[in-house]
């Protein structure tokens, strides 16, 4: 067994969409970042990495490489489980906690699952996702971004 944990921030601006999970969130902000910026599928992507000892996402999808600019995240975490299966490994789950002031999350959560569950081709009962936020402190609570742990064991 071997156990992997991702973290990942981005910052919320105007004039970008939410993405979390491959779901757009209707929001007057939206997270910045090369690729489509989608947290929540970034810090999955570390944790299976890391379990397998693979070091990070940037390290197999620059920021400054052009052809990952407005990258589907969902798409490099599918990217990623290709690399660990061709390895040997099998996911047996991820748990992950978007870290967030605004907006409500709790009814886009069953769809970020079973698209983190698609892309990594995993059962969905495999996969758990929490959203909490900091009671307004720090950059989260003042809604200046969004954070998200999470971790993961491999066989």
């Amino acid at each position: 067994m071997r156990i992997g944990h991702g973290y990942a921030v981005h910052k919320l601006v105007t004039g970008r969409k939410l993405i979390l999970g491959g779901v757009t969130i209707p929001h007057e902000t939206g997270l910045l970042g090369h690729s489509d910026a989608d947290v929540l599928a970034h810090a999955v992507s570390d944790a299976l990495l890391g379990a397998a000892a693979l070091g990070d996402i940037g390290g197999f999808f620059p920021d400054n490489d052009p052809k990952y600019q407005d990258a589907d995240s969902i798409e490099l975490l599918r990217q990623v489980c290709v690399e660990l299966y061709d390895r040997g490994y099998t996911i047996e789950n991820i748990d992950a906690t978007v870290i967030a002031q605004a907006p409500k999350l709790k009814p886009y959560i069953e769809q970020m699952r079973k698209n983190l569950a698609q892309a990594c081709e995993i059962n969905v009962n495999q996969i758990s996702v929490k959203a909490t936020t900091e009671e307004h402190l720090g950059f989260t609570g003042r809604k200046e971004g969004i954070a998200v742990h999470a971790v993961c064991l491999i066989t």
